[in-house]
């Protein structure tokens, strides 16, 4: 249990846009707020752990956070800075903490010395992270001055705002603590009890699945709201290779090797982030020996699979790729309507497309699930998004999701926390892989999921690629009266091909306002958001007549084309689209996250190189050193074929 106060000894570190205050920092001057500003603002976990830190998953990530970190024009952190400089509380601005959902960020941070991080405001993975390991958090920039002048800070401001079951989390100093007191007896957690009411689909979930009596086996509320603190029944639990290894550790280390995990036959693991790093790691990273690094994760996953008895969807024996990316199985083989399934990827929502509350948690979340068969969550809002109107032909779910990013309610983190759930008549024009890329990107969004309820073309979905018929029941659908934090109408008549400039994939700006021909080296047709059948198929017909005329990308331009499964592959051979793929010059590739993940082929290799990507998010360093925009699926392929960035 942590004391009733606290004291920091230990300097502060303010991420600063200016590099040099940093530097000033770095070399030992400490530097008040009003110097430091202004802070840099929406720093992703890309840039606390860059991906290729995260091949580490013990106390050595302590040498490298913020490696990644761009102020300026310049990446001031160095390996070991943080440590070095005996920094204990970390400062920064608005959003901390988007992107990815690795906990490797704050455990690299807590690693180097940093027990407290202040913020404007959080992405809520990222801080769940943070309490799960005992790493405070604080949006309170009054606690910079106390901390200078030595006082003790009640416990109680780092409690503020949060629910029973988050703020005893916080209290015993992290989740293992927690779980272990809750399976003994010594904490129960406060279940909600009050009557009825109109809930959104997504509360209608929580409910159903609301641990009531884990010890019994009860589950299931009357009704939930907004900041209830609970835990909630998994249907499926997954995680890949980046996060397997450090969960097994942080799981051996608390329970022993001997922990025995729940319900095995519903944990999942994959290999997909990295079956590709050899061909593409930088030759400084080789220099540093990550590729050795990199290489434990594989037999250190398999390792604990095999003990433990999950299924592996792992590399394909021939080694041309995976089996498929996570969140894309977990939608084609798994997932299904009114299920609750978590995963250790903020991409995890992919699948609420298929009417499931999916969701990223990170790696003390997944380790203490594997146990207990459920997790923690605190109900969120949910933002309503109504598709008003058709959308015109040619336009994507990508479109969509680029122009929402662009809003300034979204981009300043209205949505932060929230369940972003999809309705109206739009929909009727996306299919379920289509709307995956709405869910999948409330990542980008700052959510905590995307949602979809469930109807016909779910049901046509399943029964297509799994030769299943399942029936909907009438409760999966928000209530009449159901409260929404915020609703946002779409005109979707109004809107036309949409790219992310590089940076962020809030950049949004419509292809019909560029005004500068944008040169490409690179055209990218893959990932989660890019590598499903749909992608692929309305990519193909922007290619078709290209490949019946002989014609080919211009030389000097490299068009990848990835799947996201095999499935999907294998559907793709057969319907021909690969071999058109070829013949206009494409480099076909086997299934895999790859270049998204920085991780393959695709990926820049030069800053002056510029990427046209059909991934989700274009965060710097993400993808390379270059200069990524973000695109349709449809406008990849047509700007291949144009050597510049076109509309289909």
């Amino acid at each position: 249990m942590l004391p009733d106060s606290l004291r920091f000894e230990g300097r502060i570190l303010f991420l600063s846009e200016d590099p040099a205050q940093v530097r000033r920092q770095l070399g030992g001057e400490d530097l008040d707020l009003e110097a430091a500003l202004p802070l840099r603002d929406q720093i992703s976990t890309d840039e606390i752990t860059p991906a290729f830190i995260c091949y580490h998953y013990d106390e050595k990530l302590g040498d490298f956070p913020y490696l990644g970190l761009k102020c300026g024009e310049a990446f001031p952190l160095k390996e070991g800075s943080v440590r070095a400089g005996g920094f204990a509380i970390s400062v920064a601005g608005k959003r901390r903490g988007k992107g990815s959902s690795r906990e490797a960020s704050p455990y690299a941070e807590q690693c180097a010395g940093i027990r407290l991080v202040i913020a404007e405001s959080f992405e809520r993975i990222y801080r769940q992270n943070c309490q799960n390991l005992g790493l405070l958090t604080s949006t309170d920039f009054g606690l910079i001055r106390q901390i200078r002048r030595g006082d003790a800070i009640p416990l109680a401001e780092f409690l503020d705002g949060l629910d029973s079951v988050t703020a005893e989390i916080v209290r015993r100093g992290g989740l293992f603590a927690y779980n272990a007191a809750r399976m003994k007896g010594e904490v129960v957690p406060p279940v909600p009890s009050r009557a009825s009411r109109p809930m959104t689909y997504a509360e209608k979930l929580l409910a159903r699945h609301a641990v009531v009596d884990a010890a019994a086996g009860q589950v299931g509320l009357s009704s939930v709201r907004p900041g209830d603190g609970l835990f909630v029944k998994a249907d499926w639990r997954f995680s890949h290779e980046y996060v397997t290894p450090m969960a097994a550790r942080f799981l051996e280390k608390a329970l022993g090797p001997e922990a025995v995990l729940h319900d095995p036959g519903s944990i999942l693991a994959f290999r997909d982030h990295l079956t590709f790093l050899s061909h593409s790691m930088r030759s400084e990273h080789r220099d540093m020996g990550l590729l050795t690094v990199a290489e434990r994760l594989k037999p250190a996953q398999e390792a604990f699979c095999a003990r433990h008895g999950i299924r592996l969807h792992g590399e394909l024996d021939d080694a041309s790729g995976s089996e498929g990316i996570c969140h894309a199985l977990m939608a084609e083989r798994y997932a299904c309507p009114g299920q609750v399934v978590v995963g250790t990827d903020s991409h995890t929502p992919h699948a609420g497309a298929l009417g499931c509350l999916a969701f990223g948690v990170g790696t003390t979340d997944i380790a203490c699930a594997w146990v207990t068969g459920d997790v923690r969550v605190t109900a969120p809002p949910t933002l309503r998004v109504r598709l008003r109107g058709r959308l015109r032909a040619g336009v994507s779910a990508k479109d969509v999701v680029l122009h929402l990013l662009a809003q300034p309610l979204l981009r300043e983190g209205g949505a932060l926390g929230h369940v972003v759930e999809y309705q109206g008549e739009g929909l009727l024009d996306l299919d379920t892989d289509e709307r995956a890329t709405l869910t999948n990107m409330a990542a980008e969004i700052g959510g905590f999921t995307g949602l979809i309820a469930p109807d016909a073309e779910t049901l046509r979905f399943i029964r297509e690629r799994r030769g299943v018929d399942l029936a909907l029941e009438p409760w999966m659908r928000g209530d009449e009266g159901a409260e929404y934090a915020q609703t946002l109408d779409l005109d979707c008549g109004t809107l036309g091909p949409m790219l992310a400039r590089p940076g962020d994939p809030g950049n949004g700006v419509a292809l019909s306002d560029l005004r500068e021909a944008v040169p490409i080296h690179i055209a990218y047709l893959g990932s989660c958001t890019g590598g499903k059948r749909e992608d692929l198929r309305r990519a193909f017909e922007v290619i078709r007549p290209a490949a019946a005329e002989g014609r080919r990308v211009p030389d000097g331009v490299q068009f990848f084309v990835q799947c996201g499964s095999e499935d999907v592959r294998r559907h793709a051979v057969a319907e021909g689209w690969i071999a058109a793929f070829e013949a206009v010059g494409a480099i076909v590739l086997g299934s895999s996250c790859g270049a998204c993940i920085n991780a393959g082929p695709g990926v820049s290799t030069r800053p002056d190189q510029v990427t046209i990507s059909a991934i989700n998010r274009n965060f710097p360093g993400r993808s390379g050193p270059g200069q990524m925009w973000l695109a349709s699926p449809a406008t990849v392929a047509a700007s291949a074929l144009a050597g510049r960035i076109v509309s289909a």
